[in-house]
């Protein structure tokens, strides 16, 4: 605690708000990170610049995109000693390929700057809490004001206070006229299409939560069909006990399906995966 309140001090109070941000983006994006492995990261980091030693809020989309930069290229390594007591912290989960594309979303962001998309951009870096920007929040409400559909989309974090520190990993059993085709992880890594006619079941294939807990699930249907159907759903449902959700592929869309395992009231991991569905010939039914 020493070693980061006098850092922070010599970094224009940057590091403790790092710190938060980057807890936040764990949490958004479902990262088993304990909140000692970050402090350290973000120490190690600002210790190894003096770019933001006098810059505050308006360098922090820079102090985002090279803070991911740099641990997005660190080297894979099981431990990290933490500032000033040396202490050994572990690394549960590799981190270094969401990094990444944290990195690139930054990028995407910045670039977006003064565009009214801009805050949404943030948003799918550091999730929900992150504002929305007055003029985009307008132009949403009126959107939704003269809309056919209902947005019946829930929010893990209007529920239970979100604290990710440990993993669970989900994937789903393809199957049509009850035999399995392919999981769907396999399906988006080698590009096969997942068509429609088909029986889904999400299930849970790893978890390194100790029982007991509660598993959540949440199918969100996005895209125009979604929206012209009036079915784009997305509320939060308890599991039935079985660790899984029996789900088909009816319609056109980039859907999501997330899981989250609740421990003492608190989500303590989460997970999501896009279901790509391509119907045959192009028709939305």
């Amino acid at each position: 605690m020493t070693a980061i309140n006098n850092l922070d001090a010599n970094k224009n109070s940057n590091l403790r708000r790092l710190c938060k941000m980057i807890r936040a983006w764990r949490n958004k994006h479902g990262l088993a990170m304990g909140g000692l492995l970050i402090d350290t990261l973000v120490y190690n980091f600002l210790n190894s610049t003096t770019e933001y030693d006098d810059k505050s809020y308006h360098y922090y989309d820079w102090l985002s995109r090279d803070f991911f930069k740099y641990i997005h290229e660190l080297e894979e390594q099981t431990e990290y000693s933490a500032p000033g007591s040396r202490q050994r912290v572990k690394v549960k989960k590799k981190f270094q390929k969401k990094a990444k594309k944290a990195y690139h979303l930054c990028l995407e962001a910045i670039d977006a700057n003064g565009q009214s998309n801009e805050n949404d951009k943030w948003k799918k870096v550091y999730g929900r809490p992150f504002p929305k920007a007055e003029t985009v929040s307008k132009a949403s409400l009126s959107i939704h004001t003269h809309a056919t559909w209902k947005n019946t989309e829930e929010f893990i974090e209007d529920k239970f206070p979100v604290d990710i520190k440990e993993n669970i990993k989900i994937d789903c059993e393809v199957k049509q006229n009850g035999f399995r085709e392919f999981f769907l992880r396999d399906m988006i890594s080698r590009h096969i299409p997942l068509r429609n006619k088909k029986d889904l079941r999400f299930e849970v294939k790893e978890i390194s939560v100790i029982q007991p807990y509660d598993i959540y699930w949440k199918v969100l249907n996005r895209g125009e069909v979604a929206k012209k159907k009036n079915n784009i759903r997305g509320q939060i449902v308890a599991d039935a006990g079985m660790r899984q959700k029996i789900e088909s592929t009816n319609f056109r869309g980039d859907h999501i399906v997330e899981c989250y395992c609740v421990k003492d009231g608190v989500v303590v991991a989460k997970d999501r995966i896009h279901v790509p569905i391509v119907i045959e010939g192009n028709r939305d039914e």
